[in-house]
């Protein structure tokens, strides 16, 4: 219900947007320098000037008047409205938004259409030659279930980007009454939980959408590596964190503040439905804010508030009748502490509409005008009524209620609608939306972007702006005879049709072509649809029912309290010692410098105790405890070590076993895929992502080169694998050896308990013959291939690495072992439709394993140079250097270039195992069931054995080991094999035994000298005692 017209109350923040973030100044200057202005602005905003309401000469008199009437009467609305300025702003302390008086607030969006600008998208994609095998799927996470304006929003863009070809598996992070038609599109709906936020491996999506900030946890689990380089999409709707920010800026609560600012920058993008919120959020804006203004809010709104609610009946609460003429008056949405010079304005241009039908005193209906604004004064109502008075304006004619008010019992009452504001507003004025969705015929000024989506005459009716005429015209073309006219009722219709599903094309066409220029498509991808392909007219509105709609009150953007806010705003204040947080006053208890001094006085005189007692301690005798508690305590240090002791906890439990597998993980974040037991030992790829408690080991620290981030990315896997390798006695003292990488466990392809039981079996069971034992299948048919057009293991690596895994195969292969370019260089693969191995997880003979790091190091070795070679020709082509290559043939997204080699390195343990005669068996990871692949007897005449043999292989690698050992590729700017390992051949262990000789002929030398000197000088021993 509308609080009385004679008492308004003030003006509150509208509920959906909060205060302006801009700070206050008491000491305002009206005229201080355009600088100064620009300094107060914040951060995302941007100033334009707009129009003053000095500068307007609209006419406020009929044709009947003379043109000094008109400019006698403007000067008076004017010199009025300056007088109310000049009285509220005094009141108010001089609010900082008197400052920005005859300016424009925009937010810029520029610099985010920049930002992705410079994405790859997927124009030069579409022109490339790929196989896509499957499509571009991306994890939806919800953090509001319950039917609301940006759910609807929300669902009919993933329903469309559904029919472009996006992929989506959908998580909520609580349950509710919307589950049922969110799994018509994803299916299973997925509830989240802390502990199965780490269970799931993130890097299976081409990228996230997060809807909410309710759902800040998942947030934070991609704030870890491996995740943190996925492509992040948050849509944010509330304003509950805004109308926080300026208090936590007020305690000096700056660790909120860059706790939130931290989980905004790690999205790659953070979308808005409309321009206030970003300005609201500017104190955590880094850059990635961007604005797709497209919103069912105000449909949603007026729909669910004339469910509840009548025309007359809110009339005669308020004392009016029902025959009486109601024009609101609206304006800009942006200017909120004071009369602006906004609405200085709009009294000026609807000055004759105000003369013409206010003054009115015949026995029909009586016009009231009712003016809605922001945060008015106590005093606010009694101003318009001086302005009234001195019109000579008939007394309730007009009247003064603020956003904070029922603006949907406002417009619902209102017979007519005028939008009076000269101040273009970013998108379409979202007021002028809720009164077209009442059915008010509407009446504005053709600002641009009103003219972008309504037909003047059709959907509302527009004049000029500063033309005072033409309101006039419009005005009268809406009334007959004291009511509305048939036109007036046409207009509204078609303006109540329109703003029904008003942008909701727009809104998916700019979330598609978002997408476009966000995520990063491998591949075996298939490119989802061109934007132009999601033609559509409406919102979702047959998906919700009328009765699932709640009331969302005036102006509100949120459908509850947030209680991620409150609660991490409760937890982080309380580790600072702050209590009884309110939503608005605390007390203002600020250390004083005095306070300070006497905390360092306390603390000095504490730490010259705690010396005093260490001293008093030192001097006395203690008893150094039974042996059994100092034993006790030396374990409790040793195991605290694991570093400092190589034979720890897990190193003894493995004592006996005949099988290890190194589980390879990247970041904090694969932590809960390890596994734990005897069997399992963690393998850190770098050494601030190592499990601290446990005794993994630190690849970085085997093997040095790893701490480069370049070399660590390329090689990903295999380069644990190398450090493994890299004198493995004294790591690995067992017969067997195995790999599995996290995702195995992520993609939920690792060992059962029932499947390592078999394994360790198997192995312990078998004494003869090389064999590899594999559980993670190469797979990318995903349900798409048909059945007589099964992928083989070339035209599978193919669809992997940008189409070009058989070039750079062949290539590497022929540089490897110096064949002619006339030799063929790619080793067969059998077409047999059985199982090749993937995820580097699989289990071999020790032996074995040493072999096949040989013949991968100079594997990579080769294919490193080739591309090496081909970055420096491209780069004496575009006259740059660089020492380390510019092009990767074996991936298109950027994630693909990031980690080039590591596809095909991947699979090279099939060609390896295949063409060295290895039997190879698959162990289904569930059952333990094994079954051989490729049998080796139907391999002869296939494998091509002499490339693979072990003596072969060793005289290679000693060949690079001397060349090493002379520098003889120093002609190389880099040079990968010397770095991934051991370098070994004959002559350096004819210099180490040549230098461990020198070394015993130089004792031997010395100890003789030292004989000689003695039995020259003598040897006498000093008397004892002797002074």
């Amino acid at each position: 219900m509308l609080p009385p017209a004679d008492d308004p109350p003030d003006l509150g923040v509208p509920p959906n947007r909060g205060p302006l973030p801009v700070r206050r100044n008491p000491n305002s200057n009206p005229h201080a320098h355009s600088s100064q202005l620009r300094d107060l602005r914040p951060q995302g905003i941007r100033g334009g000037r707009g129009h003053r309401g000095g500068g307007r000469r609209g006419s406020f008199c009929s044709m009947r008047r003379s043109l000094a009437c008109v400019v006698v009467i403007s000067a008076f609305f004017i010199v009025v409205m300056m007088v109310m300025q000049y009285k509220i702003g005094k009141s108010e302390q001089g609010s900082s938004l008197q400052e920005f008086a005859g300016m424009m607030l925009q937010f810029g969006q520029a610099r985010s259409f920049e930002r992705l600008g410079e994405r790859e998208g997927l124009d030069h994609l579409r022109s490339d030659i790929r196989i896509g095998v499957r499509k571009p799927t991306l994890a939806l996470i919800l953090g509001n279930m319950k039917h609301s304006p940006p759910l609807l929003m929300l669902f009919t863009v993933i329903k469309n980007l559904q029919g472009l070809g996006y992929l989506f598996k959908i998580y909520a992070v609580d349950d509710d009454n919307s589950r049922s038609i969110w799994e018509q599109i994803g299916g299973q709906v997925s509830i989240l939980s802390p502990e199965i936020y780490s269970r799931i491996d993130w890097t299976v999506f081409e990228g996230i959408i997060v809807d909410s900030v309710e759902a800040k946890e998942s947030i934070s689990s991609l704030m870890q590596e491996p995740f943190c380089s996925i492509p992040l999409i948050w849509i944010i709707s509330e304003d509950t964190l805004a109308k926080r920010l300026p208090f936590y800026e007020k305690m000096g609560w700056e660790h909120l503040v860059s706790y939130w600012r931290s989980a905004f920058s790690r999205a790659d993008v953070v979308v808005f439905p409309d321009f206030s919120l970003p300005m609201l959020y500017s104190v955590l804006d880094t850059g990635n804010f961007f604005v797709i203004p497209a919103s069912p809010m105000e449909v949603w709104a007026a729909k669910s508030y004339a469910k509840t609610h009548s025309k007359y009946q809110l009339r005669g609460d308020l004392g009016l009748n029902r025959d009486d003429m109601l024009v609101l008056v609206v304006g800009s949405s942006f200017f909120y502490s004071e009369l602006s010079w906004d609405y200085a304005v709009a009294m000026n241009e609807i000055g004759p509409v105000l003369i013409k039908y206010a003054r009115r005193k015949d026995a029909g209906p009586m016009f009231r005008f009712v003016f809605l604004c922001g945060n008015s004064t106590d005093g606010y109502n009694g101003h318009l009524k001086e302005v009234a008075s001195h019109l000579k304006l008939l007394p309730g004619s007009v009247r003064h209620y603020g956003m904070n008010s029922d603006v949907n019992g406002l417009m619902l009452m209102a017979d007519i609608v005028i939008y009076a504001s000269s101040q273009g507003e970013q998108g379409f004025p979202p007021l002028l939306t809720r009164a077209m969705s009442f059915g008010i015929p509407v009446i504005a000024p053709d600002l641009p972007d009103i003219r972008k989506h309504v037909v003047d005459g059709v959907h509302v009716v527009t004049f000029p702006k500063k033309n005072s005429n033409a309101l006039m015209r419009a005005f009268s073309l809406l009334i007959s005879n004291g009511k509305l006219s048939k036109f007036a009722e046409a207009v509204a219709f078609s303006g109540k049709q329109l703003a029904k599903n008003m942008l909701a094309s727009e809104c998916v066409n700019s979330y598609a072509k978002l997408l476009k220029n966000v995520l990063s498509f491998p591949s075996d991808v298939l490119l989802p649809g061109h934007f132009s392909q999601s033609q559509i007219d409406d919102w979702e509105w047959k998906s919700f029912r009328a009765a699932d709609m709640p009331h969302i009150e005036s102006g509100s953007a949120s459908m509850k309290i947030s209680s991620v806010v409150h609660v991490l705003e409760e937890n982080l204040s309380n580790q600072l010692g702050s209590e009884n947080i309110s939503n608005g006053e605390t007390d203002n208890d600020v250390l004083t410098q005095l306070d300070w001094d006497d905390l360092r006085e306390i603390e000095r005189i504490e730490e010259i105790e705690r010396l005093e007692m260490e001293e008093i301690e030192d001097r006395m005798e203690r008893d150094p405890g039974i042996w059994d508690e100092l034993h006790r305590n030396v374990r409790k240090a040793e195991r605290a070590h694991f570093e400092a002791n190589e034979r720890d906890e897990g190193e003894l439990e493995r004592t006996g076993q005949p099988l290890c597998i190194y589980e390879i993980y990247n970041g904090v974040g694969a932590w809960p895929f390890l596994h734990h037991g005897s069997m399992y030992r963690g393998l850190s790829l770098t050494t601030s992502g190592r499990r601290l408690t446990s005794d993994d080991v630190d690849a970085v620290d085997r093997l040095p080169f790893l701490n480069d981030t370049y070399y660590r990315d390329i090689l990903c896997d295999i380069g644990g694998m190398f450090s493994i390798a890299s004198r493995v006695d004294k790591i690995h003292r067992r017969p067997w050896i195995g790999f599995q990488s996290w995702h195995a466990a992520g993609r939920k392809v690792s060992l059962s308990s029932s499947a390592e039981k078999v394994l360790e079996e198997t192995i312990q069971g078998r004494t003869k013959g090389d064999v590899l034992y594999f559980w993670a299948q190469l797979d990318v048919d995903d349900g798409h291939t048909q059945e007589n057009h099964i992928p083989t293991f070339w035209s599978m690596c193919d669809i992997l690495n940008g189409g070009n895994c058989r070039t750079a195969f062949e290539d590497a292969f022929r540089h490897m072992y110096g064949l002619p370019s006339y030799k063929e260089a790619l080793p067969p693969m059998p077409e047999d439709g059985g199982y090749w191995s993937a995820l580097h997880s699989w289990v071999m003979p020790t032996p074995s394993f040493l072999e096949f790091i040989m013949f991968s190091r100079m594997f990579a070795d080769s294919l490193d140079a080739l591309h090496m070679n081909s970055s420096q020709s491209m780069n004496l082509s575009l006259a740059t250097n660089s020492s380390q290559p510019t092009v990767c043939l074996l991936g298109s997204s950027k994630l693909e270039k990031k980690h080039c080699y590591c596809r095909v390195l991947e699979l090279l343990v099939n060609v390896w195992a295949y063409h060295s005669a290895r039997t190879m068996v698959y162990i289904n990871p569930y059952t333990g069931e094994l079954e051989e692949q490729h049998p080796v007897e139907e391999r002869r005449g296939f494998m091509w054995a002499k490339y693979f043999n072990n003596t072969m292989l060793k005289s290679m690698d000693e060949d690079l080991a001397e060349a090493a050992d002379d520098d003889g590729h120093g002609d190389r700017r880099r040079w990968l094999w010397p770095l991934t390992g051991e370098v070994l051949w004959q002559g350096i262990y004819e210099k180490e035994r040549e230098e461990r000789y020198r070394l015993k002929m130089d004792k031997k030398r010395k100890a003789k000298e030292k004989l000689v000197e003695r039995q020259k000088k003598g040897y006498k021993q000093k008397a004892i005692g002797r002074r």
